[in-house]
């Protein structure tokens, strides 16, 4: 009995023309989903903001206690800004104190990414009593 070579058997498998209709399709449905994601994947980004100015709660009321007044300098809580997704780093949001004295403070935590491409900016300020708040809703 004389053997066949490889290339005469026949394999069953998927054609290149019915793998490209399925990744079109996929591409479809994906394409109708992201809409509706978008305003989750703008509430996942902005809990990076909420637990920074937390962070930065919490340095500020130690600070407090120790030299009885707020800083307005982040390097004197020893607070290190995460580099930025605009600069090859992961953080999304720039934190900032606009505004510190003896009797209170407040930071900022500013998007610089777009997250749903609106144009808006996503902005979370926080005080000395704790209170979050979303000023710039994206």
């Amino acid at each position: 009995m004389k053997e066949r070579p490889l290339f005469h058997y026949k394999l069953k498998a998927f054609t290149l023309t019915e793998m490209l209709v399925v990744l079109i399709i996929i591409g479809i449905l994906i394409l109708l989903a992201l809409p509706n994601l978008m305003p989750l994947i703008t509430k996942a980004k902005a809990t990076e903001a909420k637990i920074q100015l937390q962070h930065v709660y919490t340095l500020e009321k130690n600070y407090y206690y120790e030299k009885s007044k707020y800083s307005k300098d982040l390097t004197e809580l020893s607070f290190e800004q995460q580099k930025l997704t605009t600069d090859g780093g992961q953080a999304n949001y720039r934190i900032e104190i606009i505004d510190a004295n003896n009797t209170g403070f407040k930071a900022r935590a500013t998007s610089v990414v777009d997250f749903n491409g609106n144009g808006t900016f996503n902005v979370w300020e926080i005080d000395e009593n704790k209170n979050l708040l979303e000023t710039t809703p994206d």
